[in-house]
């Protein structure tokens, strides 16, 4: 009979803080900053420098914890994580080991089964290593240190998850939860949300876990799902062959789609952890903790609830809606301008979906203001221009965000109502056209909606659809 295995999984997920200087020192974090251009002592670990700590990196790390159901640890403090590695410039990393700010939380995932809960072993604070750039011309590494000192929260799960369905379930609730809190953007590409997977396997019905894998250099939810199963497999293979899994760090190629074994997996006292000497404990007041609390923001649950309740939204419009915080953000301003709701909704739902995916973006790339949205809907509303040719200026705004009441009277896109105009063109339309005119009188309704089109044409699509279609049928029937 054949083995049937389970797989356990945890993570380590590592984010980047949306503050806007260093968790030690005033260096800049922005993304994208030529090679050691946002250095100073402090982050390259001069000699005789010291570490200040940055207040807004505390208030993230408390506000990710509140919000994934964590306790806080109110007197926490920092550690000395020991190891040589050229792209760590004090030969040491800042972190948090014995009291780490948050414990013991948990978020809750849909699965194919239902609700499951995914239990947050902690949450601690540390500091970004810098970047090895490797040369292949000139066959050797280069060290950015610009990433030196950047505030990371590492949040590590529980071993709760048995899929990469779970897991890719988990960490987009994850990212939605910071990004609607304003703590990171969570962008894997650029890898301000980077996830270790911790994976072993296990009989069906085994008590004891079997022996982990870590697994690093994962930057997509696709690299991720590719990763667990190709290792769920290798591990299964080697037990099914009666060899044991070797506990170490793997880094997954995912070019290749393979792994290949980094160092052995280091256990805390590898590191030799002591507390921080240049750094007092961190006392979080009850005061300063309800201040964080009471500037909670509202989370995406919540919000997908009030978008039924308050817009009388169908629950796939407020899913979709909420599954990008910038989507929400921009559908809720266009909404107060305008007051419809629906009308918003669909132009997002369908219209910028579909432009987002043509250009292979994402929601958060969105770049137009609320204010020339709603200004369309209103255009559109008021039968200034149908909705083909609001379409079309619709492009416009996603592209350039340009303002729909200049561009339409720059391109002389108004709608054309009036009525002489209109049956001038049908009657050109109905005498260029005397087989169509013939199948109509036979039956075929098609025919109009075919003389209809060619109306719109020759109009350029500026035509009121409504008019013409009265006038159509007014002349069909007394052809």
């Amino acid at each position: 009979m054949t083995k049937q295995y389970e797989t356990v999984i945890g993570l380590e997920v590592h984010v980047e803080l949306a503050t806007k200087t260093k968790i030690f020192c005033g260096c800049s974090t922005a993304f994208g900053g030529a090679p050691n251009t946002h250095t100073c002592p402090v982050c390259t670990g001069m000699p005789g420098s010291l570490p200040v700590l940055n207040k807004q990196v505390v208030e993230y790390a408390l506000a990710v914890g509140l919000a994934t159901n964590c306790g806080i640890n109110q007197y926490c403090k920092f550690d000395r994580k020991n190891y040589f590695y050229p792209d760590n410039p004090q030969n040491y990393q800042i972190s948090q080991l014995y009291l780490p700010i948050c414990h013991d939380g948990w978020v809750e995932i849909e699965t194919a089964a239902g609700t499951k809960k995914i239990g947050i072993h902690e949450i601690h604070m540390e500091e970004d290593a810098g970047k090895l750039i490797h040369d292949e011309w000139e066959d050797c590494s280069l060290v950015d240190y610009n990433r030196s000192g950047v505030p990371l929260i590492e949040i590590v799960s529980e071993p709760d998850m048995r899929s990469a369905d779970e897991v890719i379930a988990y960490l987009e609730k994850l990212r939605l939860i910071i990004q609607y809190l304003g703590a990171s953007d969570c962008k894997l590409q650029e890898g301000s949300m980077r996830a270790d997977v911790n994976l072993s396997v296990r009989e069906v019905g085994a008590s004891q876990f079997g022996t982990r894998t870590e697994m690093k250099n994962l930057n997509s939810f696709k690299a991720i799902a590719r990763a667990i199963e190709g290792e769920r497999k290798r591990q299964i293979e080697l037990l099914e062959e009666g060899k044991k899994v070797i506990q170490e760090t793997r880094r997954w190629d995912d070019n290749k789609e393979s792994s290949h074994a980094m160092r052995s997996k280091e256990d805390a006292q590898d590191y030799r952890y002591f507390p921080d000497p240049d750094l007092t404990p961190v006392v979080i007041s009850n005061e300063w903790l309800q201040a964080v609390r009471d500037r909670q923001p509202e989370l995406r649950t919540e919000k997908l609830a009030r978008y039924q309740a308050e817009f009388q939204l169908p629950r796939y419009d407020a899913e979709i809606l909420t599954g990008s915080k910038h989507l929400a953000d921009i559908f809720e301003a266009t909404v107060a301008l305008c007051g419809r709701p629906k009308e918003v909704s669909n132009w997002l739902m369908v219209e910028a979906m579909r432009l987002l995916k043509e250009k292979e973006q994402d929601p958060e790339d969105l770049s137009f203001s609320p204010e020339n949205l709603a200004k369309l809907i209103g255009m559109v509303e008021k039968n200034t221009i149908n909705r083909t040719v609001a379409k079309t200026v619709f492009e416009e705004i996603f592209a350039n965000d340009a303002d729909p009441e200049k561009y339409v009277a720059e391109k002389g896109l108004a709608m054309v109502s009036d009525e002489g105009a209109l049956r001038r063109a049908v009657e050109e339309v109905i005498a260029a056209n005397p087989q169509s005119v013939e199948d109509y009188k036979n039956g075929k309704q098609k025919a109009m909606g075919f003389l209809v089109g060619q109306t719109m044409r020759a109009m350029k699509g500026k035509a009121d659809p409504a008019k013409v279609n009265q006038i159509v049928r007014e002349l069909l029937a007394e052809a």
